[in-house]
């Protein structure tokens, strides 16, 4: 059986190179497929199906709202690199990793998001200002799902 770690960089190799379709059985007869959706409109859905043991789990980063192709030049955004619980801060007593005007810099920590019960700081791949939290503490995020801009 595969660990979610080993899934979850599966995914992202997938996410990051032109592959959309990988297929894996291991020795113990588990299967794995993984398919990615990518359709290039106002808006770009990406879908990854994540098939195990005939248990079919489908991850979504759909976004509903058309893009101002002016504004996104001003903009870059930081996506949740997995499903699970956004948290602004290392604890509910301590004060958010980032705020809108925060400045950041490439390895900075932004945000922890929990998957099954392990914390997972999001670091900033990019330098800039944060014009816009798109997501509230608590929320439960999808993998791709915008959760900074950044200026």
């Amino acid at each position: 059986m595969y660990s979610i770690d080993e899934l979850k960089e599966i995914i992202s190799a997938i996410d990051n190179s032109s592959v959309t379709n990988l297929s894996i059985k291991s020795a113990d007869g588990e299967k794995i497929v993984i398919k990615k959706e990518i359709i290039t409109a106002q808006t770009s859905p990406v879908t990854t199906t994540v098939e195990t043991n005939n248990k079919t789990t489908v991850y979504s980063n759909v976004e509903t709202s058309q893009k101002d192709e002016t504004n996104e030049e001003n903009f870059k955004v930081i996506k949740s690199p997995m499903v699970g619980v956004f948290y602004s801060s290392s604890s509910p007593e301590a004060k958010p990793f980032v705020q809108i005007g925060s400045k950041i810099s490439i390895g900075d920590t932004v945000c922890i998001i929990e998957a099954m019960k392990l914390m997972n700081e999001v670091t900033a791949d990019i330098n800039g200002e944060i014009i816009d939290i798109c997501v509230s503490n608590g929320d439960v995020v999808e993998y791709g799902q915008p959760l900074f801009k950044i200026k």
